[in-house]
């Protein structure tokens, strides 16, 4: 008998990166800043290009650990638990899906 493996599902999750976007407003903005309002912009820009170096599995870590901690839950992110309550958070997410997330979550540093 030959077994194939299945695809990997679908995680559920889509990592939306406008950052570009967002840092050329901010740039044209800083360009036209009053004194006044410089500094702010210029700590925005340098806040937008620190998440722009975010990967997406860390994007997707904080996303869960986000979940977790709207729902209550502050034990590891790998626990049986933890996959019951993101899944209760996440109706549309698989078991598998909820499993390979948390294992982002756990590659981070809990919050």
């Amino acid at each position: 008998m030959i077994f194939k493996s299945k695809p990997q599902p679908d995680l559920g999750v889509v990592v939306l990166r406008d950052a570009d976007r967002i840092a050329e407003a901010l740039t044209a903005a800083l360009a036209q800043a009053s004194d006044a309002e410089r500094p702010g912009l210029e700590r925005a820009v340098a806040l937008v290009a620190e998440t722009e170096r975010v990967s997406e599995a860390e994007s997707r870590g904080r996303w869960v650990w986000e979940r977790l901690a709207a729902a209550g839950y502050e034990g590891p992110a790998d626990s049986v638990r933890a996959i019951k309550v993101l899944r209760q958070a996440e109706p549309s997410l698989t078991l598998a899906a909820a499993v390979r997330l948390s294992k982002d979550a756990v590659r981070l540093d809990a919050p």
